[in-house]
């Protein structure tokens, strides 16, 4: 991916990650969704489970833009289980975050593809200007927690000053209040607003979402 972003008008540098610097390994969802369909003891073909989760997945992330809420990993999976027929109440908590444990395990083994061409030497030319990054991202499937792990094993992870994951904040771009936990954290609190530049792919979550904010703004276009 080539961009013409001028980094010599900004201080301080926001990323989305899904689609601007990452996209998911190909064989990734099919994957998972074998292991959804193993795991829980799903009565239904692999084609129509993977037919559920993709609507859930869409679903939930088009829910969390219109109302800037954050639904739940655990939650989207009894969606999904619900919608396939599975009993929900035979299940709880330890079984999901079993599950989903595993579902780690097998994402940083098809772990995303980086797209931003040369990533580590534009984050280079920003650090060695003495300005920062962050990461801001909404989550679905793919916890925070999960994606801080990716970015160290990626060597990308010395470059970010903070991340900022929606199922962590309990709110999605383009809710302001994921914008302010931005300008909060910046160590330079002074530095106008202008001179913070958010960078993502999703029209509405990413351009709008910082713009109203009050940040500038750069729309990938993939």
């Amino acid at each position: 991916m080539k961009t013409d972003i001028d980094i010599h008008n900004h201080c301080h540098f926001s990323f989305d990650l899904w689609l601007t610097l990452i996209k998911s390994h190909p064989e990734f969802k099919t994957k998972r969704v074998e292991l959804f369909s193993s795991f829980f003891n799903i009565d239904k073909s692999i084609d129509e489970v993977a037919k559920t989760v993709k609507y859930y997945d869409d679903l939930c992330n088009t829910i969390n833009e219109v109302t800037g809420g954050n639904i739940d990993t655990f939650e989207i999976y009894l969606m999904i289980l619900g919608s396939l027929n599975v009993d929900i109440k035979l299940l709880n908590k330890e079984k999901l975050n079993e599950f989903y444990v595993k579902s780690e395990e097998l994402f940083l083994e098809y772990k995303p593809v980086v797209i931003f061409e040369n990533i580590h030497d534009f984050f280079d030319e920003i650090k060695n200007q003495g300005k920062t990054i962050n990461i801001l991202s909404n989550t679905g499937f793919i916890k925070g927690t999960t994606m801080r792990k990716f970015l160290i094993h990626e060597n990308l992870d010395q470059y970010i000053d903070f991340h900022i994951y929606s199922d962590e904040m309990n709110c999605s771009k383009p809710n302001p209040l994921i914008f302010q936990e931005v300008k909060n954290n910046i160590k330079d609190q002074d530095l106008p607003m202008s001179q913070i530049l958010h960078i993502g792919d999703n029209p509405v979550a990413d351009y709008k979402g910082a713009t109203d904010f009050g940040f500038s703004a750069y729309l990938l276009k993939n």
